[in-house]
């Protein structure tokens, strides 16, 4: 019977034997057989080793391989290798990981080559996430819009057809890159890949339309959401009211928004904002306040935007008191005014030489945080010193201090 000590000293033997450079698994294999089973310098040694060495490999450990590819460059690469496996068989998840390696590494070209190689096999159903997923590092990584617009209309090819999430994602893509002349042949083509019109669609439309200044198209578009059986809502007429208030056509934009309101469609605070802004631009400032007071009585609640544009309107009307009046209401609703409203308060008031005021707003304004510019505290002092009070020059000493 051998003995324990016999046992442990044959498996340190053998153990050692087996860690010999010299007897290393690779010196074990012919050096013609070597260079063609080894794997690549450039691709992750263990994703190698798992393609040439395994027998079998699922598709969810393949999927496993390329996610854990530290060089993205390298995965065509490792794709192409792992193709000539008898076992391969390719799914979404392995080519939407592969995508977004390409991506990662800003090899579109990789990423264009590798569809044009999935449109021939047709060997994997694609869903139309995956598309749209393509579509989107197109659009907005690549900067490949006619690629983008390629891929929507092809993928019929690939045995998908696309629905109005996709097809929208392609009209406002036009729309965000200005690229106006394209939108409409896009729209008519969607026709071809069966999409059915919805108020998205339409909403894009119009967008684009009032970005190339088209108000007669857009009105037309307008006019097309009976038709299409859909119906127009807040976002339709905010984006027609803005371009008209843009204009100087504020009265069209109250006529649209009389219009809203007869087909019961409920204006959000976008909607107020826009022609509170419209207003204020031609120096209506007390019709913007009774905006405001209108939108209150509709229940709608402002937001920072709303009482912005009342404040850069009296501000603009030179009401630097009621301003100045109005720029506590805000505080107290909890709204920080921005720098640049404190800045025109201030100039309005020293032009006035309404210095207790400047005291009172400029205390406000470092208490939120912000700290005059030399050229402020130099138009302040120069209002200060201007025939003003012992008192209020050693507050603004004491400001300075602190």
């Amino acid at each position: 019977m051998i003995s324990r000590k016999t046992v442990s000293y044959i498996l340190k033997t053998h153990q050692s034997i087996l860690q010999s450079p010299f007897l290393h698994p690779s010196s074990l294999i012919p050096q013609s057989t070597r260079s063609i089973h080894s794997p690549s310098p450039s691709l992750s040694s263990l994703s190698a080793i798992s393609l040439t060495r395994k027998d079998w490999l699922s598709p969810n450990e393949l999927v496993k391989i390329f996610q854990s590819l530290k060089d993205p460059n390298s995965t065509l690469t490792l794709l192409n290798q792992a193709s000539n496996r008898k076992d391969f068989k390719p799914t979404e998840a392995l080519y939407t990981v592969i995508i977004t390696k390409l991506a990662l590494a800003n090899n579109f070209d990789g990423i264009e080559q590798l569809m044009e190689t999935i449109k021939a096999q047709k060997n994997c159903r694609l869903s139309e996430n995956f598309f749209y997923n393509v579509i989107k590092i197109y659009g907005n990584f690549a900067g490949r819009i006619n690629r983008a617009i390629e891929t929507l209309f092809d993928m019929p090819k690939y045995g998908c057809w696309p629905t109005g999430k996709t097809f929208n994602f392609v009209l406002n893509l036009l729309v965000s890159t200005k690229q106006f002349d394209v939108v409409h042949e896009v729209y008519v083509g969607g026709a071809k890949l069966g999409i059915e019109i919805d108020a998205c669609c339409l909403n894009i439309m119009i967008k684009g339309l009032c970005g190339c200044g088209d108000l007669d198209g857009a009105h037309q578009v307008l006019d097309e959401f009976p038709k299409q059986g859909c119906r127009p809502n807040v976002r339709t007429y905010s984006t027609l009211m803005h371009t008209l208030c843009e204009r100087g056509q504020v009265g069209e934009a109250f006529g649209l928004f009389e219009k809203m309101e007869r087909e019961g469609i409920e204006p959000d605070a976008i909607t107020f904002n826009i022609l509170i802004s419209g207003l204020r631009k031609q120096g209506r400032v007390e019709e913007g306040i009774e905006i405001l007071h209108k939108m209150r009585r509709k229940g709608v609640d402002p937001n920072p935007g709303t009482y912005q544009e009342v404040l850069y309107g009296l501000l603009g009307a030179k009401k630097f008191v009621e301003a100045k009046g109005f720029m506590g209401r805000m505080i107290l609703e909890g709204l920080s005014p921005s720098f640049n409203s404190y800045k025109l308060i201030i100039q309005g008031l020293c032009d006035q030489n309404l210095v207790e005021d400047v005291d009172s707003v400029l205390r406000q304004m470092v208490r939120h945080g912000f700290v005059p510019k030399m050229g402020m505290w130099r138009r302040i002092l120069q209002c200060t010193f201007s025939g003003t009070s012992r008192c209020t020059v050693f507050s603004l000493v004491e400001i300075v201090k602190n």
